[in-house]
């Protein structure tokens, strides 16, 4: 079972694809949060979720004060659901601090390539790939990134612990890992 950690949807249960995904712990998405939250790295973000699965990251984002949303999620049926959890957490927001969130059913290069174009910015992302996303599509993924950052932007890139940290384009820096079980979650910040 997926669930809201904290924030006005706290406990709220989200569903998730029957295949597919492999959505972020609640214990991994919680450590995350505490972190983020004690940076200020959350309260009116703008907020991006790569890979979104189920939505969970951006919507944990929402739920804790994140003003504006986006999930990217490839598959049509995880996007139905991703719409779904949106709208959940959406009605339940206190009327006067309701976050916009949308959803893009798209694969995550072809979104950034045509974002990149936009004056769409983000003050925090969240790269959740599949764990056997080779290291060259993730690079090309972060690269395609890096134009839709904020100049304070925290990306926040999950992979297994056996891949080790992922390579960077110039423009990212890795701040830091912290590993949860075969979790490592790396935060990039623009150099």
């Amino acid at each position: 079972m997926t669930r809201i950690v904290s924030g006005f949807a706290g406990s709220l249960t989200l569903q998730v694809p029957k295949s597919g995904t492999r959505p972020t712990s609640d214990r991994v998405r919680e450590a995350v949060f505490s972190g983020l939250d004690a940076r200020d790295a959350v309260r009116g973000a703008h907020v991006l979720d790569l890979f979104a699965g189920s939505g969970a990251l951006g919507l944990e984002a929402a739920s804790r004060g994140a003003s504006r949303v986006l999930l990217v999620e490839k598959s049509a049926a995880a996007a139905a659901i991703c719409r779904r959890n949106a709208q959940a957490v959406v009605r339940a927001a206190p009327k006067d601090a309701r976050p916009e969130v949308d959803v893009r059913a798209t694969a995550v290069l072809p979104y950034l390539a045509a974002a990149g174009s936009s004056a769409a910015r983000f003050d925090l992302v969240f790269v959740d790939p599949p764990y056997d996303l080779p290291d060259a599509d993730l690079l090309a993924v972060l690269t395609a990134l890096v134009p839709l950052l904020t100049e304070d932007a925290l990306v926040c890139v999950e992979r297994s612990t056996r891949d080790g940290a992922p390579t960077l384009p110039g423009p990212l820096t890795l701040d830091r890992t912290r590993t949860y079980g075969e979790t490592a979650v790396h935060y990039l910040s623009p150099a």
